[in-house]
C-alpha cells in the first residue's frame, strides 16, 4: 500500500464528506427559517396560532440541536456491497440527511438499513465486500480504516477491471489503540456483531447486557438508548429515559456519548443525584454503606414516617359555650391511627382538621352548644387561631430529609429500628448523621432513604379552586388557607440548603425506559429507588457480578427481581476484551483466580508486548509513586490514573500537587480524589479511589499500595479487581 493511494482514497472520502456538510448547513438553515415561521404563527391573533407556533418551534428547535450535536465525525462508515458496486456506496453517519433531491444521502447509524454495517463479518458478509470506517477532525477526513468481509467477491470484481483497494489495518484495532481522554467518545464506527444484537434487542422488557472488564458494555447500553428513542421517539420522548451511573466522575466521563449521537432528551444521573432536588456525591465508609443499603432499612424508615413529629403537642383545650373540650393524649392517638390507615401521612393534610372537628364534637354536650349545631360549631372552631395553630403543630405536612433528620436522635432511632438493627448498626448510623442538620451532608447512601421517606409520606395534596370552597375538604377560614399553612411549615421544619422541593410529584417519577450501569453496585435500597422510576419502563440492565462492591449478593438479587417483577427479559453476553492489552488483562485475570474472584474472564484482542510494571520493597512511597507516574507519563499520549486508597487520597492530592513536572507535562493537573470533584478536559492526570474508578478507563494506571484497597471493606478483593483492569495500555503497581 503506497501513500499515494491512501491520500488518494481520502480525497475521495472528503468529496463525499464535503457535499454531505453542505447538504447539512442547508438543512439547518431550512429548521431556523421553520422556527422563525411558528414564531410568526403567534401574531395570528388566535389560539389555533399560539398551538401551531409551540409545535413548530418544538420541532424545530429539536432538529436544530440534532444537527448541531452531529458536527464531529458526522460520516464515519462506507459500504460497498455486492450487487451496488457500479451504484454509489451507501453511506453511515451520525444522523440520517437527504440531498435536494430528497434521494437519502447518509443513512442514520440507528436505520435497519444500517444494522448491516455492524452485523456483517467475515464469516457471514451479508453482501458487504468492503466495510469501511473514515477517521475524521470535525469536518476534515483525516484517514480511513477497511475491512475486506468478502475475498471471493473481491477476486472477482478485479478479474472485471473494478479496483476496490484496502486501506489500514482494521477500524476495530486502530480505535482500540488511540489515546484515551477525559470523556468517552461514541464508537458507532467499530461496534461488533456481538454488540449490535444487544443494541437491536426487542424494545419491551428488560435488556440484560453481562461481561468481564473492557467488552464495552456502557457504550453499548448508550447506543442502545439512541437505537430506541430513533425507532420509538414518541413514545421515550414523552416518557422519558432515565440513565443511573455509579458516580458523577462516571457521568460526566459518559455524557458527550448520547449528545454526539443526536440525543439530547435524555437525564443522566449518579446515584446520589435521583432524587429530584438531592445531589449528593460524598460516601459514607463502608461499614456505615453496608446497613444503609441494606433493604431492612425500609422498614426503619417507613416506621419513621409513621411517627408523630417530634415537639409537636399532646394536648389541645378549647371552652366552647358551656363546654371544655380536650384533645389528650388517648383521643389524639385514636385520630392519629384513623389517619393513618387511610393512607400516606401528607396525603391526609384536607382530611386533619376534621378528624379532629369531629373528635372535639362528640363532646359537645351543652344545650346552647348543640342548638347552635354543627356547621356554626366548625365555623367557629376554624375561625380560631389557636385551633388552627394546633392543627398545623399536631399534623405538619413534612419533607423526607426532615424525617431523616429525626433519626439523629438515639432514641427515636433505637424506637424505630427494634428488632431489625443491632447495637452496633444504630452506633454507626447515629456516628454517620451526627454534627449535620435535618438534610445536612447526606451522604449518597442517604439517598435511597430519603426517596423511601418520600414514598411513605407521599406528596402534599394539590388543591384546585373549587376544592378551597368545600368546607369539608379546606384547612381554612378566617384569612388561613392550605397553601399559608403549607408555607409557614416549610419555614418552620426547614431543611437546610442542601435540600430543594421536588419539582414533580411522586407520579410523576416514573420513566419510560431505565437504563442502569455498573448494576452489580446497587445496594438492595438503591434497587427499590430507582425501581420506582421504571415501574412502568423497558430497562437496559448493564454489570459484571465479579465488580460487586455489595457484599450481599442475594439480598440485592431479591431487591432486583422485586424491581423488574413481572417483565420480559433479554440476555446478552459480550466476550471480548476491547480496552485493556493482553498482558494487562492476564495480570488481571491471575489476580482474580488468587483471590478466588468468580470472574468472568473475556478474550483480550489486543496485544502490546508490554508487561505490567510491579514495584515492592519501597522505603519512599512518595518518590516511587513519582518515578511510576512520570515514566508511564512519558510513555502515553492520554490520560493517567493514579489509584489510591481512601485513607491515603489527600496525601496523595498533595503529592501531585507538589510535582512541578508533572505540571509541566500536563498543565491544570490535580488531584480529582473524589467524586465531588470534577476533572476538567485539561486534566491529564487525575488521582482517584478504587471506587471512583468504575466504568473509567486510563491509558495508564499506577495503583499505589493495592495490598491496602484489598483490605478497604469486605469487597476490597472485586474493588482492586476492577482498578488493574481500567489501564489500556501500561499498569504499574507501587507496593
Amino acid at each position: 500500500m503506497t501513500d499515494e493511494l491512501v491520500e488518494r482514497e481520502i480525497e475521495r472520502e472528503q468529496a463525499f464528506v464535503d457535499r454531505v456538510y453542505v447538504q447539512l448547513e442547508a438543512s439547518a438553515s431550512a429548521a431556523k427559517r421553520l422556527a422563525r415561521e411558528g414564531h410568526e404563527r403567534a401574531h395570528l391573533g388566535h389560539e389555533g396560532g399560539l398551538v401551531e407556533r409551540d409545535a413548530m418551534v418544538f420541532q424545530a428547535a429539536r432538529r436544530i440541536a440534532q444537527l448541531d450535536a452531529a458536527h464531529e465525525g458526522l460520516v464515519f462508515g462506507r459500504l460497498d456491497l455486492r450487487h451496488e458496486l457500479d451504484a454509489q456506496p451507501r453511506y453511515v453517519g451520525r444522523i440520517g440527511l437527504r440531498d435536494s433531491e430528497r434521494d437519502s444521502l447518509l443513512i442514520d447509524w440507528r436505520a435497519p438499513a444500517a444494522a448491516v454495517f455492524y452485523q456483517a463479518t467475515a464469516a457471514d458478509p451479508q453482501r458487504v465486500v468492503r466495510r469501511r470506517v473514515l477517521r475524521s477532525a470535525g469536518p476534515t477526513v483525516t484517514g480511513v480504516e477497511d475491512e475486506l468481509l468478502d475475498a471471493e467477491a473481491l477476486a472477482e470484481l478485479e478479474e472485471q477491471g473494478v479496483e476496490l483497494p484496502i486501506i489500514g489495518e482494521g477500524a476495530l484495532m486502530a480505535q482500540l489503540s488511540r489515546a484515551r481522554d477525559r470523556t468517552m467518545h461514541s464508537i458507532v464506527a467499530t461496534i461488533q456483531a456481538e454488540q449490535d444484537r444487544a443494541i437491536r434487542a426487542p424494545s419491551r422488557g428488560v435488556t440484560a447486557i453481562s461481561g468481564g472488564p473492557g467488552t464495552g458494555k456502557t457504550v453499548v447500553a448508550l447506543h442502545r438508548v439512541a437505537y430506541l428513542l430513533y425507532n420509538d421517539r414518541r413514545r421515550y420522548e414523552s416518557g422519558g429515559v432515565l440513565v443511573v451511573g455509579p458516580s458523577g466522575v462516571f457521568m460526566r466521563y459518559i455524557e458527550r456519548v448520547l449528545p454526539s449521537l443526536g440525543e439530547t432528551a435524555v437525564a443522566l444521573r449518579s446515584l446520589g443525584e435521583v432524587v429530584d432536588g438531592l445531589r449528593t456525591t460524598r460516601h459514607d465508609e463502608p461499614a456505615v454503606a453496608d446497613v444503609k443499603g441494606s433493604a431492612r432499612m425500609a422498614t426503619v424508615v417507613r416506621r419513621a414516617a409513621r411517627l408523630q413529629a417530634p415537639g409537636s403537642p399532646e394536648h389541645f383545650r378549647v371552652f366552647y359555650r358551656d363546654d371544655v373540650l380536650t384533645l389528650d393524649k388517648g383521643v389524639l392517638g385514636r385520630v392519629r391511627r384513623q389517619l393513618m390507615s387511610q393512607g400516606r401521612r401528607n396525603r391526609q393534610l384536607p382530611r386533619v382538621a376534621g378528624a379532629l372537628l369531629d373528635a372535639l364534637w362528640r363532646q359537645v354536650r351543652g344545650e346552647r352548644g348543640v342548638d347552635r349545631g354543627r356547621e356554626a360549631f366548625e365555623e367557629d372552631l376554624l375561625s380560631d387561631d389557636g385551633f388552627l395553630d394546633f392543627v398545623l403543630a399536631w399534623w405538619p405536612p413534612l419533607d423526607a430529609p426532615t424525617v431523616l433528620g429525626w433519626l439523629r436522635d438515639p432514641e427515636l432511632l433505637a424506637r424505630v429500628s427494634d428488632g431489625v438493627l443491632s447495637g452496633e448498626e444504630q452506633r454507626l448510623l447515629l456516628k454517620s448523621w451526627s454534627g449535620s442538620g435535618a438534610a445536612g451532608d447526606l451522604s449518597v447512601q442517604d439517598v435511597p432513604l430519603v426517596d423511601e421517606l418520600r414514598y411513605a409520606l407521599g406528596d402534599v395534596p394539590a388543591r384546585t379552586d373549587d376544592e378551597r370552597d368545600l368546607d369539608d375538604t379546606s384547612l381554612l377560614t378566617g384569612g388561613h388557607d392550605v397553601q399559608e399553612l403549607l408555607t409557614a411549615s416549610d419555614r418552620e421544619f426547614s431543611s437546610g440548603p442542601a435540600w430543594k422541593p421536588p419539582t414533580h410529584r411522586i407520579e410523576d417519577d416514573p420513566f419510560a425506559h431505565v437504563l442502569i450501569d455498573e448494576a452489580q453496585d446497587l445496594t438492595p435500597m438503591q434497587w427499590r429507588m430507582v425501581g420506582r422510576r421504571g415501574r412502568t419502563a423497558s430497562w437496559t440492565i448493564v454489570g459484571d457480578p465479579a465488580q460487586s462492591s455489595w457484599p450481599d449478593a442475594a439480598e440485592a438479587a431479591e431487591a432486583r427481581a422485586a424491581a423488574l417483577e413481572g417483565k420480559e427479559r433479554h440476555e446478552f453476553h459480550l466476550s471480548t476484551n476491547y480496552r485493556n492489552s493482553s498482558e494487562i488483562y492476564a495480570h488481571a485475570a491471575a489476580y482474580a483466580r488468587r483471590v478466588g474472584l468468580d470472574a468472568d474472564l473475556p478474550t483480550a484482542v489486543r496485544s502490546t508486548g508490554v508487561e505490567p510494571r510491579v514495584v515492592t520493597g519501597v522505603a519512599d512511597l512518595e518518590a516511587a509513586t513519582r518515578e511510576a507516574v512520570l515514566d508511564v507519563a512519558g510513555q502515553v499520549g492520554g490520560t493517567v490514573g493514579i489509584v489510591v486508597p481512601v485513607a491515603r487520597r489527600s496525601e496523595a492530592n498533595a503529592w501531585l500537587a507538589s510535582w512541578p513536572e508533572l505540571a509541566e507535562d500536563a498543565p491544570g493537573a490535580r488531584a480529582a480524589v473524589d467524586s465531588s470533584v470534577t476533572p476538567s478536559g485539561e486534566d491529564r492526570v487525575v488521582v482517584l479511589t478504587g471506587l471512583d474508578t468504575k466504568g473509567l478507563e486510563f491509558d495508564a494506571i499506577v495503583v499505589v499500595r493495592p495490598e491496602e484497597i484489598e483490605a478497604e471493606s469486605q469487597t476490597g478483593r472485586a474493588t482492586l479487581y476492577v482498578v488493574l483492569t481500567r489501564a489500556t495500555q501500561l499498569l504499574t503497581t507501587v507496593s
